[in-house]
């Protein structure tokens, strides 16, 4: 078992039933990496916010520093080179106001996610869905979206799963079923697969 999952499971035990669906996450997610892809987050509310908060620890040093190293450098200036750090592409399907607020207007709001996936979204590409209940119909719609584009599909999640853990290639599945109990045990969840990935594409900083 990698030592991160083995520190989270002893430090919240609850959570190593979870251990296999982790590593399999932190798998795919490398795995996308390695082939140029990027990886999408999603989520309504306070899933959202961790859609934010997880693409940040992707995207700059989270435990290490992430220098350049000297072939990145290369065609940038020194000082910019100097504070820039290493990223794992990542996109927080959060933001994008001009486009939300029309799709949801001119459509369906229940599709604006989906069609975020649709217009971002390629075959080396990941999604990942966050639903304390699994039954998010607009993280459905957008996980639905992600495997017809050929993307992998990953569902963090409750414990009842809801349909999202049909949809989704691999689901973690958090032993709890109250909205903050489960969202208490997303982000140390998230913050292991981070430290994992960091670790794989930028040893030794």
């Amino acid at each position: 078992m990698n030592r991160h999952i083995s520190d989270l499971t002893e430090r919240i035990p609850a959570l190593k039933e979870t251990a296999d669906d982790i590593e399999r996450t932190f798998a795919m997610m490398r795995d996308c990496y390695r082939a140029g892809g990027k990886v999408m987050i999603c989520g309504n509310g306070g899933s959202a916010a961790d859609a934010e908060h997880w693409a940040g620890e992707l995207m700059k040093g989270f435990r290490s520093k992430r220098p350049l190293s000297d072939k990145a450098r290369k065609g940038l200036d020194a000082d910019v080179a100097r504070h820039l750090q290493g990223a794992l592409p990542t996109i927080p399907l959060t933001g994008f106001l001009s486009l939300g607020s029309a799709f949801a207007n001119d459509v369906d709001p229940q599709y604006t996610i989906a069609q975020m996936v649709w217009g971002l979204g390629r075959e080396n590409d990941a999604l990942i869905g966050i639903s304390t209940s699994g039954k998010a119909k607009n993280i459905i719609h957008a996980l639905n979206t992600a495997k017809a584009l050929g993307m992998k599909t990953i569902a963090l999640t409750g414990r009842d799963g809801g349909r999202m853990i049909d949809i989704a290639d691999v689901s973690i599945r958090t032993p709890e079923t109250i909205t903050h109990l489960v969202q208490e045990l997303h982000v140390p969840v998230y913050h292991c697969i981070s430290l994992m990935l960091e670790e794989e594409f930028f040893p030794g900083m």
